[in-house]
């Protein structure tokens, strides 16, 4: 099946609704979606959803962004992509909604949504970068509320445009505002409006912000330096250190056998075997002799892989900032397959990971994105 026809099919899954007259039918979302059925219930703070519960919400979201020329005017894959965001935008809200006094929060709720969007899609079959751009929409679309009074605004457009379209997400932002009452709308709107011009004045309203290299970018992100547009001076002949990121089973092992170049390779899995750590017990003492012998690699100017899961960023944080310490290239090689063959794979091996270590991955699983290395590879059967 070709990206496009798997799009079209998931469309049709979410229920987008199609032209001419671009009908919504939520209640058979409804009775069709445990996730939708969710949201009934849900409380939300008065103040900013005085419209009633996350499901309702919801559904008036969906409505709006359906009213939108801007939306309704998108091709059909894109159209799809938006509305899949504005479904799931708030998915996480039953899990992560609480009282705090007389207020309602639900913090962490779009972090908490990306993850499980990316889950859901993932188990449709869903093409990789649209997936990952719908699981950025999820992740940021409440940033056109309020980006202009944030810290350093222009490096999280950057980072935002890296990953999603910011056109596409200042759509499911409007929709976002109009499908709520709250007396702060008129507000919502203009700040919209507002990041809709500034991501235009940047460069990347439809596009991924430019640099002036690979360098450029990752030091724009890895050193926050002020100005993206500089072009640092780059070292010749540094070394290259190979990141591998991916579900255990996704085929990190073959790709080193493959692709690795002769290279040394610091596996994870190796050293859990020669130090008798179990997947499922705490991995410091691994990760501190990993570390270590990426040290050696690295002042000694020796190109390597590093071989392990490194599935979330904040993992994978750690080991890039080791490298660009000692002022070397970073590639991270991210692979990925379907969820029977991951699980089969993963049952073949010889030390097979638990299946509950495998899911609590999945509630952490973060693909790389071109903000964290010089070069990110990605390696996935619809990518």
């Amino acid at each position: 099946m070709t990206d496009v026809a798997r799009i079209a099919q998931i469309a049709r899954e979410l229920g987008c609704p199609e032209p001419p007259d671009f009908a919504l039918d939520f209640e058979a979302l409804d009775a069709r979606h445990g996730w939708i059925r969710a949201l009934r219930g849900c409380e939300q703070d008065a103040e900013f959803h005085p419209e009633g519960d996350v499901w309702i919400h919801t559904r008036m979201v969906c409505q709006a962004l359906c009213a939108l020329d801007g939306w309704r005017a998108l091709p059909p894959d894109e159209r799809a992509l938006v509305f899949g965001a504005a479904l799931l935008h708030d998915v996480a809200k039953p899990e992560t909604t609480r009282r705090e006094g007389e207020r309602v929060t639900a913090r962490g709720h779009a972090r908490r949504g990306e993850q499980t969007a990316r889950l859901l899609l993932w188990r449709l079959g869903a093409p990789f970068a649209w997936r990952e751009a719908l699981c950025a929409l999820v992740l940021h679309h409440q940033v056109p509320f309020f980006l202009l009074e944030r810290d350093h605004p222009r490096r999280l457009l950057a980072r935002i445009s890296l990953r999603a379209r910011c056109d596409h997400l200042a759509l499911l932002a409007e929709a976002d505002a109009r499908g709520r009452t709250a007396h702060d709308v008129p507000r919502l709107l203009e700040n919209i409006a507002l990041f809709f011009e500034y991501a235009r004045d940047e460069g990347c309203l439809r596009a991924p912000r430019g640099f002036a290299s690979d360098h450029a970018r990752f030091l724009y992100f890895q050193q926050k330096r002020d100005d993206p547009d500089q072009a640092p001076y780059e070292a010749p002949d540094r070394p290259e250190v190979t990141l591998l990121s991916g579900l255990p089973g996704a085929g990190k092992d073959h790709f080193v056998a493959q692709h690795g170049a002769g290279r040394p390779v610091i596996s994870l899995d190796a050293l859990r075997a020669e130090l008798g750590v179990s997947p499922s017990d705490s991995q410091g003492k691994v990760v501190a002799a990993a570390r270590e012998a990426a040290r050696e690699h690295l002042r000694a100017g020796r190109a390597f892989v590093w071989n392990a899961t490194n599935i979330s960023r904040q993992q994978r944080a750690a080991t890039i900032s080791l490298c660009a310490d000692y002022d070397a290239r970073v590639q991270i090689v991210y692979l990925e397959v379907d969820e029977p063959t991951l699980r089969a794979r993963n049952q073949a091996r010889r030390s097979a990971v638990p299946d509950a270590v495998i899911d609590r991955l999945l509630r952490r699983w973060q693909p790389p994105d071109a903000s964290e290395a010089h070069r990110v590879q990605i390696v996935a059967p619809r990518s």
